[in-house]
């Protein structure tokens, strides 16, 4: 009778002094192709604005028609994609390591569309109209959302695997799309305001938004970022990782606290986006690895980079009008999802 062989947990590969400068040297990249997609976002629209125009509009804003586009319209649009960007980057990096699941992400799993009915429901039965309480029922529906999709995934002997939880934010997700839209219904007057929000679009933002949530997704990335070391220590084992040092229950009480609060000001702040923290934290690991150290950073820059052209895209394919964001990141996320479960792409954690 053969004795059944246990796999040995995945072991860390020590990075050189050269695949660090490497790596180092890819992050200034990626800030430097993250800065032209900012200026591209502030150049093109429905209204094309030459690159000399648009330094002229920040630097020396004259009252003219440009100045007033770039300044009222597109300054806040670009600088709330940034910041989206990052937060569900982020977030999605730091679910699929903490669940150990490369499907995971802050849409699939449900987060987003939890946090969506949240809003909805304040503005449909509050009449609330301001970030701020956005931003709160944002937090509260983003955690009761993961609560209930690890509650529904990890039920029965099988425990939560990743396909479970997927399963399972999967169909949570479609209650809460039922049930916001079941609100929505119940006051046509707000249908439209509630149709908009719900897609996901970085226009119609002002800058207010921006300094109300914009702190909430600074602390948040820089709290997932600090949790770097510790998520690798775990990658090695729950044993490997006391051993080096690591709690994991506050590592994951910690992780999911970022987690809430990336994901419930991103959502507060644009409305749902999905894929886009499946794709990212997908490409980054299979161009540099599983070490999180570098996995977060480039998430951080790589998600609004891919968010901000996705924005100009929808702008420049459907003129005079414009696509929502949320479309054209669902449009192109959407076979990204169905290529990685179909061939197994996904890299392991």
């Amino acid at each position: 009778m053969s004795t059944p062989v246990r796999e040995a947990p995945p072991r860390k590969e020590p990075v050189s002094a050269t695949a660090a400068a490497g790596r180092a040297g890819g992050l200034l990249v990626l800030a430097g192709v993250l800065v032209l997609t900012m200026a591209a976002s502030l150049a093109i629209g429905a209204e094309s604005i030459p690159l000399d125009r648009v330094v002229a509009g920040l630097l020396h804003p004259d009252g003219s028609r440009e100045a007033l586009i770039i300044q009222d319209l597109r300054v806040p649009r670009t600088l709330l994609g940034v910041a989206v960007g990052a937060a569900l980057g982020l977030a999605g990096a730091l679910m699929q390591a903490l669940t150990r699941n490369p499907m995971a992400e802050p849409g699939l799993l449900g987060v987003n569309g939890g946090a969506a009915f949240a809003v909805v429901l304040v503005i449909g039965f509050l009449d609330a109209r301001t970030s701020l309480v956005y931003v709160w029922a944002a937090f509260a529906g983003a955690a009761g959302a993961a609560l209930l999709v690890y509650a529904v995934g990890s039920y029965g002997r099988a425990g939560a695997t990743p396909s479970r939880l997927v399963l399972a934010g999967a169909a949570l997700n479609a209650v809460f799309s039922a049930l916001t839209a079941g609100v929505m219904l119940l006051d046509p007057r707000n249908f439209d305001g509630f149709r908009f929000w719900q897609v996901g679009s970085l226009s119609g933002r002002d800058l207010e938004v921006f300094a109300q949530l914009g702190p909430f997704m600074l602390g948040g990335a820089v709290l997932a970022l600090l949790l770097a070391r510790p998520l690798n220590a775990l990658a090695l084992g729950e044993e490997a990782g006391r051993a080096l040092g690591v709690n994991p229950g506050r590592t994951r009480v910690l992780g999911a606290l970022a987690i809430v609060v990336l994901c419930g000001s991103a959502t507060a702040a644009v409305g749902p986006i999905w894929f886009l923290g499946l794709a990212v934290p997908f490409m980054v690991r299979s161009a540099i690895g599983p070490d999180q150290r570098w996995v977060l950073p480039y998430s951080l820059l790589l998600a609004p980079v891919l968010l901000l052209a996705a924005d100009i895209a929808g702008r420049v394919l459907a003129r005079p009008g414009e696509l929502e964001t949320g479309i054209v990141t669902a449009f192109v996320g959407a076979p990204v999802f169905i290529w990685m479960v179909r061939r197994g792409k996904a890299p392991k954690l």
